[in-house]
């Protein structure tokens, strides 16, 4: 209701009492100046007394966050609001940017750091409630760059002490593959390459999981698997009209970048596929090749689990049925050995590289260590030890004293002059 006198600022009678963080204050009502302003008990010196201190003068006054805090805030809120992640997932990101500002060592980074440190607080949380996002889309959103966002993010998790999990490499590649521009007919995607998202996706995940039980995945970065993986599936699903299609090409219709290693990756899951199709008859009167074997990827898919076992099996037999007869041509003589080495050639030429397909590929192709070339050492061990180098040895008084006494002995010996 109206109070008495005037504003000081427009000389309106129209004065009212407004309540403001708990605390009356008098306002004119026409031009908004607080005519009087409310007290309240802080934490200063104040507070000891019991005295009531007004707002300007309080501590929730003095405590402002920096503009580049402020920032930081808004570009969290922006970029789970970008993702539309829950409001739940909003609160725990401004949380985690908040108690990673309050480190001197963050407050005092660059701005550089400063803006990947919003999208490592909003993958943190994301990964902490299981929400599949990866790394390289937040540095999509937010222009920055890999190296300096991974770096960060690891310093983040371990200043703030956090347990992230990794990502389920299942949600990965239901995530990576929805974004493909594969599932409508448009004008860059002809109809004969448009495909079902769920078959598609359903191949892919079983060419994941194939890759990973055979080690392609370990120590890897996913991506290029995953982009392999995906272009395999499409292939097979309608081979005829898709297998003149190179990967390049899928990755420009699907409208997403083409990872570096992916070519690698996709020649090893090749191999791994005509290793299995070895084991079935039907299949080896076919002579398959890295381009055939796409036709069959489902069938090889519905029993990957018992042809990879004969594939090990067979592979781990063929090792030790070299290794005996190696064994046995050395045995014999010049001539036989000769035989047995052209056998042995037509063997492998059947069959280049079958026992090494379900290695490792850090066994299959072991980096290069150059050693480095050590200098000759000139020393010998027979050198003479001269007296005051000698004395650096000795470590016990006894050691001392027989030391001594060889050298008193010595000296007694080249004094006595030889007979006449």
């Amino acid at each position: 209701m109206p109070g008495g006198g005037r504003c000081p600022d427009c000389g309106s009678t129209e004065l009212v009492e407004d309540s403001h963080y708990s605390q009356s204050q008098l306002v004119c009502s026409d031009c908004g100046c607080v005519v009087t302003e409310g007290v309240l008990t802080t934490t200063f010196t104040d507070e000891g007394n019991l005295r009531e201190v007004t707002y300007s003068r309080s501590t929730g006054e003095s405590e402002q966050v920096s503009r580049s805090e402020q920032r930081g805030l808004r570009r969290v809120r922006d970029l789970c609001r970008v993702l539309q992640l829950p409001p739940t997932f909003e609160d725990t990101a401004i949380a985690y940017y908040q108690q990673a500002y309050r480190h001197s060592g963050i407050r005092a980074a660059r701005l550089q750091k400063k803006e990947v440190l919003v999208g490592c607080c909003v993958l943190i949380t994301c990964r902490q409630h299981n929400w599949p996002l990866t790394m390289g889309t937040i540095c999509a959103l937010l222009y920055a760059d890999l190296d300096v966002f991974s770096g960060t993010y690891m310093q983040i998790v371990k200043l703030l002490g956090l347990d992230v999990p990794s990502l389920c490499l299942a949600d990965l590649v239901k995530t990576y593959c929805s974004s493909f521009k594969l599932f409508q007919v448009s004008a860059s995607v002809p109809a004969k390459y448009v495909e079902d998202k769920d078959k598609m996706l359903s191949r892919t995940l079983q060419l994941v999981e194939l890759a990973n039980e055979t080690w392609l995945v370990t120590g890897r970065h996913p991506l290029p698997v995953i982009t392999a993986a995906t272009f395999l599936a499409w292939q097979s699903l309608r081979p005829s009209d898709r297998l003149t299609c190179s990967l390049a090409r899928f990755c420009k219709l699907a409208n997403v970048d083409l990872p570096f290693p992916a070519a690698s990756r996709l020649q090893e899951l090749l191999a791994v596929l005509l290793r299995m199709a070895d084991q079935l008859a039907w299949l080896q009167v076919l002579k398959l090749d890295k381009r055939s074997v796409v036709k069959y990827i489902g069938d090889l898919l519905q029993h990957r689990h018992m042809l990879i076992r004969m594939a090990f099996r067979d592979g781990t037999a063929e090792t030790e049925e070299e290794k005996e007869q190696q064994g046995q041509g050395q045995e014999q003589n010049h001539g036989e050995e000769e035989v047995g080495d052209s056998s042995l050639d037509l063997r492998k030429g059947k069959r280049p590289a079958s026992p090494a397909l379900l290695l490792p590929p850090c066994m299959l192709k072991p980096p290069k260590r150059i050693c480095p070339v050590l200098p000759v050492s000139t020393v010998t061990g027979d050198e003479n030890i001269s007296d005051s180098e000698i004395e650096q040895y000795l470590r016990t008084p006894q050691e001392v004293r027989d030391f001594e006494r060889a050298q008193a002995a010595s000296q007694a010996s080249t004094s006595v002059p030889n007979p006449p």
